[in-house]
């Protein structure tokens, strides 16, 4: 009876030492256990997500080390391991050292090696280059590697065959992607099944999280264990990793798929755990009832435990949070409250003549809600300061020494102001309070650059910046009603318009806010980016003829026609939106704060980006005129034919 354990452990990114050392604890608790078989997640000694650490070949050999100690830890226990695995005789493309991404089998001290691979270890198959993945760039595949030598990935592609007290078992190694094989010519696990006799499958990953994907993963893998007939075990790790503009969670929830695809045991998301399961009984245990918890819920988990593991890993203790008396700070300073302890978290709220008593006075109520330190500094002085000195004093041209002042604009003063919130008062309360300051902008700001740069811009961690508007609300309601269980955020902050008060022109006491209209825009900009195949406005055009813009934006009916009552309106909106966005707003989102994904697109390594300026396709340009010739008598959900 075969009982087998998944180390869903903790992985320290760029530590294999820390690695290593868990890795021997959960090793000695699964004997224990009396576990016949421990399998670890992909990359489990170096990490994953570690950019060009990888090109250091003083770490490479360090894994290698602890790989070894690992293996010398096999005795009475087979071991499944993920680590990089190093051919020093051979070079990668760029011409550094040959690098696999490779899963590792040791039994009895030694390692084993697959039936037909010419190493020691198994090769990951499948390298995926999309989204924050940059594999090809480190790692040389099976598929490489067969070309190389003259055979095919197919014949590669074998099983591990190891006798454990006395039976004869085959396991088939899959590596994250290898899995993922809708888009690909090969399939891996369909490969290893056509062609040996296999006991059970292992698929060791490192597999960030975002929303949606353990439901998508359990339909993909669930139906490769079904078609294979055959159990399969994933091991996922926990922890936080990143690229350094994105920071990812990592989840685990490691699962068993029984021969039927049903899953049968789910370890607990973000936490270390040590799951055991007896491979005879699997086709015997029940499924699991899978959580329905909403998508908010999952949102504020991922949040929290990635807000918890960042302070965590740059050793800061105390959180600075600038409160306006609007949604998204109220939402971030909730968020930090239940991570760091009251004394340790500060919120400041920074009015000047344009914030209202009615912001001030929910400001305050938030931060007695919350039970943490608060301060008020006004900046109408230092703003008015830096208006008569930019305004005062002369401009010298140095050529002929001629004289001129500048005249501060309108629009100029509000950025001023948003500078001065930030890059002046909240950078210096941090420092005196000893901590961080955060950036509390929210995807569709980000989006289109609606933020000052050194301005609300800044901060050292942007938690909220992969959240749309709307998400931002139901993460306060949920906070309130689930996570508190009380009114922390006041009811007038999650009513009150949504404005930057940075002019008369935003008076949230006259209903005057931002330019952003939430219900329709948070659902336009997201099609710029989260959609598999990106919106254009060519598309946006296409659907405005057809009448279609809501349905396939997924924002509420009627908008269009209530927002844009012409089509030259509805065009003016989408360009200087889509200007924007493609625009001066890419600067700001390079200069940006790391951002925590939780998305399918987030900013920063997940969406890459180059200055290259807004395009319009000829498309666009002949459907633009047609409408706007056609404008006088066109109704906005009519389908005009030309």
């Amino acid at each position: 009876m075969l009982n087998i354990a998944m180390a869903q452990m903790k992985v320290s990114p760029g530590h294999p030492d820390k690695n290593a050392e868990r890795m021997l604890q959960m090793i000695a608790e699964a004997k224990q256990k009396k576990a016949d078989v421990i399998i670890f997640p992909e990359m489990c000694i170096p990490g994953y997500l570690l950019g060009d650490t990888w090109e250091q070949p003083a770490f490479l050999r360090d894994c290698e080390s602890y790989g070894a100690d690992i293996i010398r830890a096999a005795e009475g226990i087979v071991i499944l391991f993920g680590n990089v695995a190093i051919d020093w005789e051979k070079k990668n493309n760029d011409g550094r050292v040959r690098k696999y991404n490779a899963l590792f089998c040791a039994q009895n001290s030694r390692l084993i090696a697959p039936d037909n691979m010419p190493y020691p270890f198994i090769i990951k198959t499948l390298l995926p280059n999309y989204r924050e993945f940059d594999d090809t760039r480190h790692f040389f595949s099976l598929q490489k590697l067969a070309r190389e030598i003259g055979t095919t990935a197919e014949r590669l592609l074998s099983p591990l065959t190891l006798d454990i007290h006395g039976e004869r078992y085959r396991i088939g190694g899959l590596l994250c992607e290898d899995g993922w094989s809708d888009d690909y010519s090969l399939t891996p696990l369909t490969e290893l099944n056509r062609h040996h006799d296999i006991d059970f499958f292992v698929n060791i990953s490192a597999s960030p999280y975002t929303l949606g994907k353990n439901e998508k993963r359990n339909r993909v893998f669930g139906a490769e264990a079904k078609a294979a007939h055959t159990p399969l075990f994933y091991v996922n790790n926990i922890g936080l990793q990143n690229n350094g503009k994105t920071i990812y969670t990592f989840d685990g929830s490691s699962t068993v798929y029984n021969a039927n695809g049903r899953v049968i045991s789910v370890c607990p998301a973000y936490e270390e755990t040590l799951c055991c399961t007896e491979l005879a009984h699997i086709d015997a245990l029940p499924e699991v009832t899978q959580e329905h918890a909403p998508a908010i819920a999952h949102i504020y988990r991922a949040l929290t435990y990635g807000i918890r593991e960042f302070l965590a890993g740059i050793h800061m203790k105390k959180v600075v949070i600038g409160i306006s008396g609007g949604i998204d700070s109220a939402v971030a300073a909730a968020l930090y409250a239940k991570i760091i302890s009251p004394e340790n978290l500060l919120l400041v709220n920074m009015p000047s003549v344009f914030n209202s008593k009615t912001t001030r006075s929910l400001s305050e109520q938030l931060a007695e809600n919350l039970g943490c330190q608060y301060m008020i500094v006004p900046i109408q002085e230092s703003v008015e300061l830096t208006k008569e000195q930019l305004e005062t004093l002369p401009v010298t041209n140095l050529a002929d020494k001629s004289t001129h002042h500048l005249h501060v604009s309108s629009f100029v003063m509000e950025n001023i102001q948003a500078r001065d919130r930030s890059a002046r008062v909240l950078a210096g309360a941090a420092a005196a309070f000893g901590g961080g300051f955060t950036c509390n902008a929210n995807k569709a700001e980000t989006t289109v650059g609606y933020s000052t740069l050194y301005g609300d811009q800044s901060g050292f961690l942007a938690a909220l910046a992969d959240l749309w508007k709307h998400q931002v609300y139901e993460l306060a309601h949920y906070l309130n009603d689930t996570v508190y269980g009380r009114e922390v955020i006041p009811q007038g902050i999650i009513d009150i318009v949504p404005s930057a008060e940075l002019s008369s022109a935003q008076n949230v006491d006259e209903g005057k806010g931002d330019p952003i209209r939430y219900p329709y825009h948070d659902y336009l900009f997201r099609s710029f980016i989260e959609r598999w195949q990106k919106a254009t406005p060519e598309d946006l055009l296409t659907w405005y003829t057809q009448g279609t813009v809501e349905k396939n934006l997924g924002c509420a009916p009627g908008l269009v026609q209530e927002y844009f009552p012409t089509a030259q309106a509805f065009i003016e909106d989408l360009e200087r939106w889509w200007n924007l966005f493609s625009g001066m707003a890419i600067a700001k989102r390079i200069q940006a704060p790391p951002i925590l994904a939780v998305s399918r697109r987030a900013y920063g390594f997940d969406h890459r980006e180059a200055q290259d300026g807004p395009y319009y396709t000829r498309k666009y340009r002949e459907l633009k005129a047609k409408l706007l010739y056609h404008s006088d008598t066109l109704p906005t959900s009519a389908s005009p034919s030309f």
